[in-house]
């Protein structure tokens, strides 16, 4: 029997600019190889099956969505761990979806993706990570060994491209070498010589006076 795989997913909304109107679904299969999986998007639905050699497992899961994508600029990237969408949501609208899934009832695999998540009144101030601006968005170069991605798409047409995650949102932990480079300047600062002994100092700057018989 075929295991459900966790998916994660986040959302963007506007009402004016398709390309900032879109949802990110990631869908977590752990070394399932390009030749092994196969992925169907639909205006309504997201299916996918695939097969993990090293683990002996299946894995397949069919989700209806809340609302219609535009087939035609769908991203997809496969990596090691998982398989990432970017999907374009065909109605323009400043509101978010309430939900990914059309039926509204908690499923035990589906899971808000926190990294990629911004509450929908903070939209416009949170960092750019529209997937049209981020690199590797353009043509099957980005995504090395998917080959042919017709062919695992099924009904999906459209360019598909890979995406560079690494470059939506999530800042950097920059300073962090400076400051280790700091702590080991203090600790190579010479050490202050200790001064003597307040008696022994004393004792050997008084002068020694014989005693007369």
């Amino acid at each position: 029997m075929a295991a459900t795989p966790e998916v994660l997913w986040a959302q963007r909304s506007s009402a004016t600019d398709a390309e900032k109107n879109y949802l990110y679904v990631t869908i977590t299969v752990p070394d399932v190889q390009p030749v092994n999986l196969k992925l169907d998007v639909q205006t309504t639905s997201l299916k996918f099956a695939g097969h993990s050699d090293s683990l002996k497992r299946d894995y397949a899961i069919d989700l209806e969505l809340y609302g219609e994508i535009d087939i035609e600029h769908t991203k997809v990237n496969h990596t090691a761990k998982n398989v990432q969408l970017v999907l374009q949501k065909k109605e323009l609208k400043e509101e978010f979806w309430p939900r990914l899934l059309k039926e509204a009832k908690k499923v035990h695999f589906l899971k808000t993706d926190f990294d990629k998540w911004v509450d929908e009144d903070e939209q416009d101030e949170a960092p750019e990570d529209d997937p049209a601006a981020a690199g590797g968005m353009g043509g099957m170069g980005g995504m090395p060994g998917m080959g042919d991605m017709s062919s695992m798409m099924g009904g999906a047409g459209g360019d598909f491209g890979g995406i560079d995650f690494s470059k939506l949102g999530g800042a950097g932990m920059g300073g962090a070498d400076d400051a280790e480079e700091g702590d080991e300047e203090d600790e190579d600062e010479d050490m202050p010589e200790l001064e003597e002994d307040g008696e022994a100092a004393a004792s050997s700057s008084k002068p020694k006076i014989e005693e007369v018989k």
